[in-house]
This record gives C-alpha cells, sequence and structure tokens, in this order.
C-alpha cells in the first residue's frame, strides 16, 4: 500500500471525527461545522464545532476552535507537523488562522462557493505570496458533509 492510499484512508477516518463534532451544532443554533486537529502522532489533539450562536462569539468557527485547544494541549501556537480535518472549506479568518498557527496540511469536505478561502473563492492557504503555504485535500466525504449543511438550511426555511 503506497503512502498516498494511507494518507486517503487517514483522511476518511479523521473526517468520520469532524462530522461527529458538526452533527452536535444544530442542537445550539450553530451551522454544523466540525473539525478535529491531528498530530504528527495520528491522535486528536484539538476539536472544535461551530460555536457562534451559543457563545455569541463572531470567531468561533469550528477550526479556529479547534487550533486553539490544540495550541493549549501542546504549550505552543506553532502547530507544524499537524493536520486540520474540517467538514466544510475555511473561511478567509479561518484560513488565516491556519496560517498563523503553521498548520501544514487541510483536508476538507464540502466547498463553500460564498465565501472559501482554500480554493473556491479565494486561495489563501496556497498563495505564493505569503510566507507560508498549507498543503490542501479538497472534497473528502463531500457529499456528507455538503448535506449536513442542506438539511440545516432546508429546515431553517
Amino acid at each position: 500500500m503506497t503512502a498516498e492510499v494511507t494518507a486517503v484512508a487517514d483522511f476518511d477516518g479523521w473526517m468520520s471525527e469532524a462530522l461527529a463534532e458538526a452533527r452536535a451544532c444544530p442542537a445550539t443554533g450553530d451551522v454544523p461545522v466540525g473539525a478535529i486537529l491531528i498530530g504528527a502522532d495520528g491522535a486528536v489533539i484539538g476539536r472544535g464545532r461551530n460555536e457562534r450562536e451559543l457563545t455569541g462569539d463572531p470567531t468561533a468557527h469550528a477550526e479556529v476552535l479547534a487550533i486553539r485547544a490544540a495550541a493549549e494541549a501542546l504549550g505552543t501556537w506553532q502547530l507544524t507537523g499537524t493536520t486540520l480535518v474540517v467538514t466544510l472549506e475555511p473561511c478567509a479568518m479561518c484560513a488565516g488562522a491556519i496560517l498563523a498557527a503553521r498548520v501544514p496540511t487541510v483536508v476538507f469536505g464540502a466547498w463553500d462557493e460564498k465565501a472559501g478561502a482554500a480554493g473556491s473563492v479565494h486561495d489563501l492557504l496556497r498563495d505564493r505570496r505569503l510566507p507560508h503555504r498549507v498543503e490542501v485535500h479538497a472534497g473528502i466525504r463531500e457529499a456528507e458533509s455538503a448535506e449536513l449543511l442542506r438539511e440545516f438550511f432546508a429546515a431553517r426555511r
């Protein structure tokens, strides 16, 4: 088995955990987005789910909360050697946090055609003008991630 095949299999399993985080969001009225941060050893070192409605904090996106939890767990803001797995393409704010934390790899499920900053609307994570670029793996369990969002917004209409 090649390293690439192993990585894709890992992405799928990790996305299961991010999807579990996302599924907990609607109970608080938050958009169902979940994220986990994986350490170099493959263990989860940070978890997050959208909590803007729950906390009243506009920065309480799943990615930011997972990054904060991992930085606290590791005792450093530099999250080199980690992988962020999130159910929705990161927005510009989250992309900035990913870059600032030096997260080298991002895996995401659904594309965000309105606010995405990892290849759809913008591509901040791979912008060559910036000092840090991120390896991006898109579309991992995309249909399942997108369906959570469709169901959430359909119920609100």
